[in-house]
């Protein structure tokens, strides 16, 4: 991997973090918790995904899960070394652990998940020296996009759950 000065390296991330942020917008627009991910080899986009877990009523159907399968199946193999995940929104447990499987070597997050993250909010798989590999983490590329864009969506998933409950009483 080639040496970048810490101005091309931020804007690399930027780059590919607003790329994550239009795979969010996919899952804004399905009323989906707006969270994206992509996955980059060698200065191409080889994986995407957006969070589509109402929508496939999929447990399994989170942003990164979906760029890992699409990358995978793009480098022919499981393992995705060489590559780097940028990803919206701190991972929680299931995703940091299949981001440790595929053994990508570097994640660059948006922004942190305080009530469910495992990359170091409420617990950090990425970087455990228990595991046999760690993962080089990144916080906070383009967070004040990335947190405005799920705090907007909660905002208004409240006004239209308060809405719906006030259709049903005058319904009821």
């Amino acid at each position: 991997m080639e040496k970048k000065d810490g101005n091309s390296l931020e804007k690399l991330q930027i780059k590919y973090m607003k790329a994550a942020l239009r795979q969010a917008r996919k899952a804004y627009e399905l009323g989906e918790v707006p969270i994206g991910c992509v996955i980059v080899f060698e200065g191409k986009i080889i994986g995407r995904g957006y969070n589509r877990r109402n929508t496939d009523k999929s447990t399994l159907s989170h942003a990164e899960i979906t760029a890992i399968r699409k990358a995978s199946k793009k480098m022919g193999d499981w393992r995705l070394e060489g590559c780097t995940l940028y990803v919206t929104l701190e991972p929680c447990q299931m995703c940091a652990g299949a981001i440790v499987q595929a053994r990508i070597p570097e994640v660059v997050i948006g922004c942190m998940n305080p009530k469910a993250g495992c990359a170091g909010s409420i617990l950090n798989i990425l970087e455990m020296p228990e595991f046999n590999h760690q993962v080089k983490v990144t916080r906070g590329i383009l967070e004040e996009e990335c947190s405005g864009m799920l705090t907007l969506f909660f905002k208004e998933l409240r006004v239209r759950v308060r809405e719906e409950r006030r259709e049903r009483k005058k319904g009821g």
